[in-house]
């Protein structure tokens, strides 16, 4: 969440910020929360007064009584008084209820460096592509989908008859593969990040926290009965892990890591990429996250970000690293990475991972803050996230990448130990 002191002492350097997302709309956001946070003053200052005045019509109750003379025209007044201090309150949680939700919809201040743009097409690719062979053989060319049916490790029929469309269903070493990735993308951040196993229902005030509500809500499943979501991704019970807390400055960086299974209602994908694994509503997906001080979070960044495209070049598939633009950055990233890989079947680059540093905007949601040594008060922290892999489009990338002539597929040899003594995948 943005911090409404900033934009009360900076409008102009906020405004400047928010308008190089290429978003018009935000400037009127920003126009109207201004407006709100100065009647929120305002009304403050209108009761400060008012209850003054109580105060003295009160003392002069008391003394008109001890003279035993009418008091009672001071009376009907300070009732008066307490009526218009009754509807200033009401007012006053009326007006602040609407700024919460507008400042909740005001997304985060781009970093300096990120490069403009209007949209995905204006993302720059920083790195690669790499590991791109001159040319793909026609046996590649065929989509995973295909490959997977006639393997007979990807049932995507029966996974529709048991739960409707945009559902997927590995079999055989298709599921052995899939859970492969998550154990090595584990395995590759157990050297510095302890490992969470979090719910994958969670409440709303934690969808709330990482930026998914409200403006997602749509996009995402609820159990209303419970007031709980399943979770689109490990981002935010992770996240919330110190929602509330005061954390001390010499345990900061904390880093954690967690496989999930991840649900989205994909509400927007109506036509685009259906077919296949490369957009469903259910998928496992091995998430990276740290909470650091303002100043560990660039060094952190890059850590996430050299992680991230490591963990993708060992698998040897086509990838290359992105950064996205102010145009197609999301409501709550500073700055943010995306590594994705190249798909010859689909003939697609496909995202695979994506990084991003949140600045103080989940902290300051969350009331996720730190106490320096030796000094008072205490500071929001940052947060940070990558997807270390998402395994339905790594899944996929294999299948085309990987495949042989005769049909079968190799299995990258970086996942060999998590594969029960197989290293190719052939028709059963």
């Amino acid at each position: 969440m943005i911090d409404v002191r900033l934009l009360r002492s900076q409008p102009d350097t906020v405004r400047e910020a928010l308008a190089r997302r290429a978003k018009p709309e935000l400037l009127e956001h920003l126009d109207h929360a201004l407006r709100l946070d100065t009647r929120l003053r305002d009304i403050t200052a209108e009761r400060d007064a008012l209850r003054a005045k109580v105060n003295d019509i009160s003392k002069q109750v008391g003394e008109l009584r001890r003279e035993k003379k009418d008091a009672e025209p001071l009376m009907v007044e300070s009732r008066r008084l307490g009526e218009t201090e009754k509807s200033l309150d009401e007012e006053f949680m009326q007006v602040e209820s609407a700024l919460r939700d507008l400042l909740l919809a005001i997304p985060n201040i781009p970093h300096p460096d990120v490069s403009l743009g209007a949209g995905s097409d204006d993302n720059n690719v920083v790195r690669g592509p790499s590991q791109m062979p001159a040319q793909f053989a026609e046996h590649q060319r065929v989509p995973h989908w295909e490959t997977g049916s006639a393997l007979g490790i990807l049932d995507s029929e029966r996974a529709v008859k048991i739960s409707g469309a945009m559902f997927t269903m590995q079999r055989g070493l298709g599921a052995t593969l899939a859970r492969a990735l998550c154990q090595y993308a584990l395995d590759r951040h157990a050297d510095a990040y302890e490992e969470i196993r979090p719910p994958s229902l969670v409440t709303t005030a934690t969808l709330t926290v990482t930026g998914q509500l409200p403006k997602f809500a749509d996009d995402a499943y609820n159990i209303g009965r419970d007031d709980l979501w399943c979770i689109p991704t490990a981002e935010a019970p992770l996240t919330s892990l110190h929602a509330g807390e005061i954390l001390d400055e010499t345990v900061l960086p904390l880093r954690y890591m967690a496989f999930s299974p991840c649900f989205r209602r994909e509400s927007g994908s109506a036509g685009r990429d259906t077919r296949g694994m490369l957009r469903s509503h259910e998928f496992d997906k091995v998430e990276i996250l740290a909470v650091t001080t303002p100043e560990q979070a660039p060094a952190m960044l890059d850590e996430f970000v050299e992680r991230a495209v490591s963990t993708i070049a060992d698998l040897g598939l086509p990838y290359r690293l992105l950064e996205i633009c102010t145009g197609d950055l999301g409501q709550s990233h500073h700055r943010s990475f995306d590594v994705e890989v190249y798909a010859p079947g689909c003939d697609q680059w496909l995202e695979v991972s994506s990084v991003s540093w949140f600045s103080d905007y989940q902290a300051r949601r969350g009331e996720i803050r730190f106490r320096r040594d030796g000094k008072k008060g205490t500071e929001f922290a940052h947060t940070l996230n990558g997807s270390a892999l998402a395994v339905p489009r790594v899944w996929s990338a294999i299948m085309e990448n990987f495949r042989n002539a005769d049909g079968s597929v190799s299995i990258p040899k970086v996942l060999h130990p998590y594969m029960r003594g197989a290293t190719v995948i052939r028709p059963r």
